[in-house]
């Protein structure tokens, strides 16, 4: 029996990710389109207009905005994701991503699973900060925790050193040390270097 490698079900993964995340977009009233979501400094349609920059953007047209932000990669996709943010409909923001649901754009770095970890996390970064009870599908997840590592974690400000992130939904752990419990996609968004709001983890027996 032929065995179907991981990697081909990456391209089905980030689409349907893509498809099933604009649909939960349209939902939003305008009161959650305005709200903050995890990433410093963005509200929702920020972050909503960064997740389709790499499909709206040739690599010449983002190498120009690099230049003219001095080569500093934060400071040009804070200034995209908020220019796009305020000349763009909520609606448009969330075509945007369906439309794009087969792009094959990736990140300069990681190739699909990258793209996948772009998505998901962003994704995250709105669903949770609006305390929206979006699950990611396990098989996403488990490409995403399988992509866990210190030098991955350190590259998005996280520091995973003296600590065992352990699943309390999946069979999944990484690392050694003081133990942090809870969800799976939480556990990613804590690899992510993100803030993860009060309670939704366990750090050595206490949340």
């Amino acid at each position: 029996m032929e065995l179907t490698s991981p990697n081909s079900l990456l391209p089905g993964m980030i689409a349907a990710e893509r498809r099933e995340f604009a649909d939960l977009l349209d939902a939003l009233t305008g009161q959650q389109w305005d709200a903050p979501s995890l990433c410093a400094g963005w509200r929702v349609r920020e972050v909503a207009a960064h997740m389709s920059m790499g499909f709206r953007y040739s690599v010449p047209r983002v190498l120009g905005h690099l230049i003219r932000a001095g080569g500093s990669l934060h400071r040009m996709t804070d200034r995209l994701a908020h220019a796009d943010a305020a000349d763009a409909s909520p609606r448009q923001l969330a075509a945007w991503i369906r439309e794009n649901a087969h792009h094959p754009w990736t990140p300069p770095v990681g190739g699909r699973a990258a793209a996948l970890g772009h998505d998901v996390v962003h994704g995250l970064d709105i669903t949770v900060a609006l305390g929206l009870d979006r699950r990611v599908p396990e098989e996403r997840l488990r490409v995403l925790l399988g992509q866990v590592t210190y030098r991955s974690a350190k590259f998005f400000g996280a520091d995973l050193s003296g600590v065992c992130l352990r699943a309390d939904d999946l069979d999944w752990s990484f690392g050694t040390g003081t133990p942090v419990t809870g969800a799976a996609q939480d556990l990613l968004l804590y690899a992510y270097g993100r803030r993860v709001p009060e309670g939704r983890l366990v750090t050595g027996g206490r949340a």
